[in-house]
């Protein structure tokens, strides 16, 4: 039986090779029939600590290595936009214009 290889963005990599992984899917309600949003949170093994928090990746079915960790990272398919630049160039507007 193939791997089962899923494409999600990573939420969290605070712990060492380790990435929490969130896949979205649809899914139809039972009743109503509207298309709704779902999550499906993985945890993911990352070998080199390539990928950081906001960024796509695949991630492939492994045999377990944790107690959560049941996926490896394959690839980073698209890295995040750096956030950070952008704050920090607000916040120094903001106190500039604070001082005048």
């Amino acid at each position: 039986m193939p791997k089962r290889i899923l494409t999600g963005v990573v939420t969290r990599d605070k712990a060492t090779q380790t990435r929490r992984v969130e896949v979205p899917r649809l899914v139809r309600h039972p009743v109503y029939g509207k298309t709704m949003r779902r999550r499906t949170v993985c945890y993911a093994h990352d070998e080199g600590n390539v990928s950081k928090t906001g960024d796509t990746v695949e991630i492939e079915e492994s045999p377990p290595i944790s107690k959560l960790k049941r996926w490896t990272l394959k690839r980073v398919v698209a890295k995040a936009k750096q956030a950070g630049v952008e704050i920090a160039e607000v916040e120094v507007t903001a106190e500039k214009t604070a001082k005048e």
